[in-house]
């Protein structure tokens, strides 16, 4: 049954895995979370048009937050343990790949099967466990984004604001997940403080 739960989350409709990323946010200095619950998962399902396709339950909601957290690490630079992409925790050494390693977890749950359509090849995806289907597709399309331009996934450059973007402006100078937010403060800020110099 689809909800009818509105998405209060401030910025969507970015590609999935930032999508998913973008499921916690910022208000009024406190961390927000989307996925605290079913709930919340079958209105990121509704809001990406997997609804239709699969269940908002618990073992969906723990496989979407472990992509999320790996997605996270991945974004960042960081493994979950809190291992920086050079390799270096508190701890010491680790493996090169420990910021990835993470997501490839995730995508062993699923594979692209190659099929033939009325329109021509194409592909769709399979899963040995259905509720692995949204996490999946989210860290599949972190692949993506990575082949098509890495440096255009962005995590906005306001100090206080956690949320993720794909810059998607011809030059590819956009700093903010969005100028009437993020924005706007960061401006205000610069003329209060030119001002108050002044």
């Amino acid at each position: 049954m689809p909800t009818t739960t509105p998405d209060p989350r401030p910025l969507t409709g970015e590609p999935l895995a930032l999508d998913l990323l973008n499921t916690r946010w910022m208000r009024e200095g406190a961390l927000q979370d989307l996925l605290t619950g079913p709930d919340g998962l079958a209105v990121w399902l509704a809001a990406n048009g997997l609804d239709g396709r699969f269940t908002a339950d618990a073992a969906t909601l723990r496989h979407v937050l472990r992509a999320r957290d790996a997605l996270k690490a991945a974004v960042d630079g960081v493994s979950v343990s809190g291992v920086s992409a050079s390799g270096v925790s508190a701890s010491g050494p680790t493996s090169a790949g420990a910021a990835t390693a993470d997501v490839d977890a995730v995508l062993e749950h699923g594979r692209i099967r190659p099929t033939l359509t009325a329109e021509g090849p194409g592909e769709r995806a399979e899963f040995a466990d259905q509720a692995w289907g949204p996490a999946w597709l989210a860290a599949r399309n972190y692949l993506q984004l990575l082949a098509t331009a890495p440096d255009r996934i962005r995590g906005c450059a306001h100090e206080a604001c956690v949320l993720h973007f794909f810059d998607t402006s011809r030059n590819g100078t956009r700093r903010w997940c969005s100028m009437a937010g993020c924005g706007n403060r960061a401006k205000a800020s610069r003329h209060y403080a030119r001002t108050k110099d002044a």
